[in-house]
């Protein structure tokens, strides 16, 4: 399953980079894009796992950015 996500308060293209970068390590997680210029995250991740998939996604990208906000 392939979704996007609108992203609130992402600070900087590095951060971008980074959530991107953890993200894609996640199990389950088959691509994932951050875009820091339209505020965007594109998750693509198995189907039956998809929701649990995104509590890790939210915790990696708290990690990182703090502040960011992924809005569901």
């Amino acid at each position: 399953m392939k979704k996007k996500f609108k992203l609130e308060d992402l600070d900087c293209a590095n951060c971008a980079a980074k959530m991107e970068e953890a993200i894609k390590k996640i199990p389950g997680v088959n691509d994932a894009v951050v875009s820091f210029m339209t505020q965007k995250m594109t998750i693509d991740a198995e189907d039956e796992r998809f929701e649990e998939i995104m509590d890790e996604v939210a915790k990696v990208c708290a990690k990182v950015e703090p502040d960011c906000r992924i809005l569901r």
